[in-house]
C-alpha cells in the first residue's frame, strides 16, 4: 500500500502501523518527535505507536519556540525549507535555508519553528551528523488539496523539491 491523492484516514493508518512493524522486527523500542505544542498531533502519535509496542518520546515538549530554534541554529544545525502553507507564506520562503534571515523574514503570527504547519524543514546537517547530507533545491512546485467535505481543509503548499 501506499499513499495517493484520495488516501483515506483509514488506509493511512494502517500504512503507518505496517511501517512501524517494520522496526519492531528491528527490536526498535523508542521513537522520538519533535511537536512542541500539538496536543492532538501528540496524542494520535502516541497512539499509533502504542499499538506496535514502540514509545513515543517529546524531548521539546512545550518549550518555548523561539529558544528552540536559536538553539537549533547556535549548535550549528542546518535545513532547508521544504514545504510552505500558501495561505500563510509566499513562494520565496520555500527552499530557503532555515537561518537568523529566514526567522527575521517570518511575518507576524507565523512560528518560528512552523509549529503550526506553516513550513516544515529537512535537516541534513549539524554536530550530530557523520557528514553532511548533500542536496540542491531542483524545484519548487505548488499542489493544492480540495476537501469535498469540508471547505476550510481546502490548502495549497509550495513544495521545494531535494535531490
Amino acid at each position: 500500500m501506499k499513499i495517493v491523492k484520495d488516501t483515506s484516514m483509514e488506509d493511512y493508518n494502517k500504512l503507518v502501523a505496517e511501517k512501524m512493524n517494520f522496526f519492531t522486527k528491528q527490536q526498535i523500542e523508542n521513537c522520538v518527535f519533535g511537536d512542541i505544542f500539538l496536543e492532538d498531533l501528540k496524542i494520535y502519535r502516541e497512539a499509533q505507536l502504542e499499538t506496535v509496542g514502540i514509545k513515543a518520546h517529546f524531548p521539546l515538549w512545550k518549550q518555548p519556540t523561539l529558544d528552540i530554534i536559536q538553539e537549533f541554529i547556535a549548535l550549528g544545525f542546518k535545513a532547508k525549507v521544504v514545504s510552505i502553507n500558501a495561505k500563510l507564506l509566499d513562494k520565496s520562503f520555500a527552499g530557503r535555508e532555515l537561518d537568523q534571515s529566514f526567522i527575521d523574514d517570518l511575518p507576524e503570527g507565523v512560528d518560528v519553528c512552523g509549529e503550526n504547519g506553516e513550513f516544515h524543514s529537512f535537516v541534513y546537517d549539524g554536530p550530530i551528523f557523520k557528514n553532511p547530507i548533500p542536496i540542491t533545491v531542483s524545484n519548487i512546485v505548488k499542489k493544492e488539496y480540495k476537501s469535498t467535505e469540508n471547505k476550510q481543509w481546502d490548502l495549497a503548499f509550495w513544495f521545494a523539491e531535494l535531490i
